[in-house]
């Protein structure tokens, strides 16, 4: 591929902003007026539907993790946030009206993590979806987020009978001492065990997510963690680049926490020597690339929905963690990291009586869509056709809308200027640069309203 070679603009940080939405929900606000359920999904497309049901609990908070999530669960917690969710999902439900056929494509439980449930709460979990949201869990792609620790046997065995086509495991490294180092204590026996069920259960598709950056970890461990990972052959592998975020607890050891002595150019530089090597290993290995993040086996079954089809509008999320899309509005509940917070915020759901009106979001106007259709697929290294961009849009072109900053691309060497004609796509360095990339696709009020978030 041929790619402009010239850099006449600095180049940003490759590892500002892990960019997976937009807009980013720290420029959420809470909406005073409150809009009922039933007018904002009133004129949308129901008929391919996403469900995403968030379960906030985990059995340990790993040190990089900055998600909606709580350790443990005092008696009778988890029986009380279901109970919640079953009366926001007949909230949901009925909101959705049956003026036109509601039908959902794809589903996912995620965390926190689902299998923290018990197998009888992961049952209700699936009947809430099934019954009370009319998703047919057997008959569309339905992915599960689980960890060693919780892949036990009888949760497992539900999760495949009722139509789990997906399950992505946590492992981040299987070297213990860089499981310590990042806060996420494990014994590889454990996770060779985990995985083991997994794949006697026979999902048809395994996901390992993966780690670099971590204090300590060097090019050669990272290459045994990739080897231990492949030796399973999981259909689908996630890269992450390690990011130490405020109120985490790496976060709260200081900005070195991801080495002693290293400075932030040396990490990022480490970081992207280390995933440079991950992608080649798994390119050479049989994979192919979807994002910056995501490899696919190449002769595996694309049965699970991946980050990209569980963002874009027509998601309906349930559960207090969960955002919803519209065409026009972006909403969720109240957005937390500090475990106080969180266990306020989870406790304020489960006395939920009412869930028929949006109490925190965002507004989606005309350029903001746009702009989000752009970043969201320039993202996947398949990149977007300009014909598609122009029909969603009533016309256009990127390189109209957007000139300046696609401009800048093509000058840093991250465009690909050998793509077929009508196609735009990332160069491979493009992809590398994912995460300093996306956050100069947004918009200069979404900017303004996440400087302004205040971190709670």
């Amino acid at each position: 591929m041929s790619t402009v070679t010239t850099t006449p603009h600095p180049y940003p940080r490759p590892y500002q902003s892990y960019v997976y939405a937009y807009p980013h929900k720290t420029s959420y606000r809470p909406l005073p007026e409150r809009p009922a359920l039933a007018g904002l999904w009133a004129d949308q497309p129901k008929d391919a539907l996403s469900l995403y049901a968030h379960i906030p609990f985990c059995e340990v908070r790993c040190g990089f993790c900055n998600l909606f999530t709580r350790i443990g669960a005092p008696d009778g917690l988890t029986t009380r946030y279901l109970d919640a969710l079953d009366r926001q999902a007949a909230a949901v439900r009925e909101a959705l009206g049956d003026a036109a056929p509601v039908r959902f494509a794809t589903a996912a439980f995620g965390g926190g993590t689902p299998t923290f449930l018990t197998a009888d709460e992961l049952t209700r979990l699936c009947d809430i979806a099934e019954l009370r949201m009319g998703a047919d869990l057997r008959a569309v792609p339905l992915s599960v987020e689980t960890s060693p620790a919780t892949a036990t046997a009888d949760r497992l065995a539900v999760l495949a009978e009722r139509g789990a086509t997906r399950l992505s495991i946590g492992v981040q490294s299987f070297v213990e001492a860089e499981a310590r180092a990042a806060v996420r204590p494990q014994r590889r026996a454990d996770v060779e065990a985990a995985l083991g069920r997994i794949r006697d259960v026979g999902v048809p598709v395994l996901n390992i997510d993966l780690i670099y950056g971590i204090d300590g970890q060097t090019e050669e461990s990272w290459r045994r963690s990739l080897d231990a990972a492949l030796a399973w052959a999981p259909e689908e592998l996630y890269l992450y680049p390690l990011y130490v975020r405020p109120l985490t607890g790496l976060g709260r050891k200081g900005d070195g926490a991801h080495a002693a002595a290293e400075s932030d150019a040396d990490w990022d530089a480490r970081r992207l020597r280390l995933y440079r090597a991950g992608r080649d290993r798994l390119l050479a290995g049989g994979y192919t690339q979807v994002s910056m993040r995501m490899f696919r086996r190449t002769d595996a079954p694309a049965l699970g929905a991946d980050d990209y089809a569980c963002q874009t509008d027509g998601m309906i999320g349930l559960g207090c963690g969960a955002r919803s899309y519209t065409s026009r509005l972006h909403y969720s509940f109240d957005y937390a990291v500090d475990m106080r917070e969180i266990r306020s915020i989870v406790d304020a759901y489960t006395e939920t009586a009412d869930f028929s009106r949006a109490e925190v979001g965002r507004a989606v106007d005309a350029a903001e869509a746009r702009r989000r259709h752009l970043l969201q697929s320039l993202l996947q290294a398949e990149g977007m056709a300009l014909a598609d961009y122009a029909e969603r849009f009533g016309g256009g072109s990127p390189f109209t809308d957007f000139a300046e900053e696609l401009a800048r691309f093509e000058a840093r060497g991250w465009l690909d200027t050998g793509a077929p004609a009508g196609l735009l796509r990332l160069s491979p360095e493009g992809l590398a640069y994912s995460d300093g990339l996306g956050p100069e696709l947004f918009s200069a009020p979404v900017r303004a309203a996440m400087a302004a978030y205040e971190t709670k």
